[in-house]
C-alpha cells in the first residue's frame, strides 16, 4: 500500500471501530466485520486500478512507432487514411473515437493526457481546440500546402478538407442556374426555403460568414427575410430537407455538399437515393464572392506524448495520396490545390471557395448567434 492511500485506511477503520463499540449484539458485530471486509477489498480495488492505469500510460501511450489520434471523425471515413500512414511508415496509429467530448476530455486529462493529434470538423470546434488543448506546429509542408486563410495564424489549427454550405434547389420546381445567398431572402423564394436550425454549427458559420461580409444593420434584414421565407420552423438534419424538396414542402433547402455524395450512394437506405435524384446543387454567389465553405482539420494535442510521429502524421494528411483518399471517400474538398476532388463532387459543379479567412468568420459566431435569437430564427 503506499503511503498516499493511508488516510483511506485510516478512515474506514474509524468508521469499524465505531461500528464495533456501538454494537450490542452478535447481529451488529456480524454486520461491522462485513462492513470491515467490504471496504478494505474497495479499497485495494482501488490502489491495484490506479497503478494499473499509471503503468498503462507509461507503457501503451509513448513509443517510437505509436502516434495516438482523438476523432470526431468516423471511423470509415479515416480509417483508410491510418492504414495507408501505418504501410508508409511502420507507425500504428491508435485511434479514440467519439462524436462529443473529446476536447473536454484532453483538457481533463491534462499533462497525462495519450493524444497527439485531434481530428475534428467545424472551424467552431477547432478554434476551440486550438484554444484550449492546442500547441504550434511550425511545418513549411503545412504552410506549403494549405492556404493561410484555411489554417490558423498561429499554427495550431490546420485544415484538411473544405464542404460547401450550398443551396440544394428542386429540379422540377427552380429553374435558375445561379443563386446568391442573398437571394434567398428575396420576395420570390416566400415560404418555398426549407433549414435546420439557425443554431446549428453548420448555420452559425454561415451566418457568420453573412454577417462579416454585409455588416450587423444589412445582415438582419436578410436573416429576418430568409425566416420569412421558411416553409416551416427550422429543423432536421441536411438530409430531412432535401426529403422535403422531394415530398414537395419547400423547393430550396440549404446544406453541405457531402451529404449528396452520401445520398446517392445510400445503399443501406436507399430511399436517399430518390430524394438526391429530385435536386441539383447550386453554388451560391460563384458569380461574385464565392461560395462559404467549412473544413475538416487537425490540432496538435498541447502535451503529446510522440510530437514526432503526430508531425508525421500531420504532414502525411496533407500529402497527395492522402487528400485523394478524403476525395474519394468523404466526398468533400482536398484543400491541398494540386489535388482535384473526385469526379462525383466535381459533377456537381465548380467550386469557387470565399477567401474570407476562416479565423474571421469565427470571430462573428457569437454575434451571429445572438442575432438570430433576437430575430426568433428558430420560432
Amino acid at each position: 500500500m503506499t503511503t498516499s492511500m493511508m488516510p483511506y485506511m485510516t478512515t474506514y477503520m474509524h468508521v469499524i471501530k465505531s461500528s464495533l463499540a456501538a454494537g450490542r449484539t452478535a447481529g451488529s458485530r456480524i454486520l461491522a466485520a462485513a462492513l470491515f471486509t467490504l471496504l478494505s477489498v474497495n479499497l485495494m480495488s482501488t490502489v491495484a486500478n490506479a497503478d494499473t492505469s499509471k503503468n498503462y500510460a507509461a507503457k501503451d501511450n509513448t513509443a517510437d512507432d505509436v502516434v495516438n489520434v482523438y476523432s470526431y471523425r468516423q471511423p470509415f471515413l479515416v480509417e483508410p487514411l491510418f492504414a495507408e500512414f501505418t504501410k508508409t511508415t511502420g507507425i500504428d496509429v491508435r485511434v479514440v473515437f467519439a462524436k462529443k467530448g473529446l476536447i473536454e476530455r484532453i483538457q481533463t486529462e491534462g499533462k497525462n493526457a495519450p493524444a497527439d493529434v485531434l481530428l475534428t470538423v467545424d472551424i467552431s470546434r477547432l478554434i476551440n481546440a486550438a484554444e484550449t488543448i492546442a500547441q504550434p506546429v511550425n511545418s513549411p509542408l503545412l504552410a506549403e500546402y494549405i492556404p493561410a486563410s484555411a489554417r490558423g495564424s498561429d499554427n495550431k489549427w490546420f485544415a484538411l478538407t473544405y464542404r460547401a454550405r450550398v443551396a440544394y434547389v428542386s429540379r422540377e420546381r427552380v429553374g435558375q442556374e445561379a443563386l446568391s445567398y442573398a437571394d434567398l431572402a428575396a420576395p420570390a423564394f416566400k415560404g418555398r426555403v426549407c433549414m435546420r436550425s439557425g443554431q446549428h454549427p453548420y448555420n452559425n458559420a454561415l451566418f457568420a460568414s453573412q454577417l462579416a461580409h454585409m455588416g450587423e444593420a444589412n445582415f438582419r434584414t436578410w436573416l429576418t427575410g430568409l425566416k420569412n421565407n421558411l416553409s416551416e420552423k427550422p429543423s432536421g438534419n441536411d438530409r430531412a430537407q432535401v426529403r422535403r424538396i422531394y415530398g414537395g414542402a419547400c423547393d430550396v433547402a440549404i446544406g453541405n455538399t457531402y451529404y449528396m455524395g452520401k445520398m446517392e450512394t445510400n445503399t443501406k437506405k436507399p430511399e436517399q437515393k430518390d430524394w438526391a435524384r429530385a435536386v441539383r446543387i447550386i453554388f451560391p454567389d460563384t458569380e461574385n464572392r464565392g461560395t462559404h465553405v467549412n473544413v475538416s482539420g487537425m490540432v496538435m494535442a498541447r502535451y503529446a506524448p510522440n510530437r514526432a510521429n503526430a508531425l508525421k502524421l500531420m504532414e502525411f494528411l496533407v500529402s497527395e495520396q492522402a487528400q485523394r483518399i478524403y476525395a474519394e471517400m468523404n466526398f468533400e474538398y482536398p484543400v491541398r490545390a494540386s489535388v482535384e476532388p473526385s469526379p462525383r463532387v466535381a459533377g456537381w459543379g465548380t467550386l469557387k471557395p470565399d477567401p474570407l479567412p476562416l479565423e474571421t468568420i469565427a470571430s462573428y459566431r457569437k454575434r451571429a448567434a445572438e442575432i438570430v435569437d433576437e430575430v426568433g430564427f428558430n420560432n
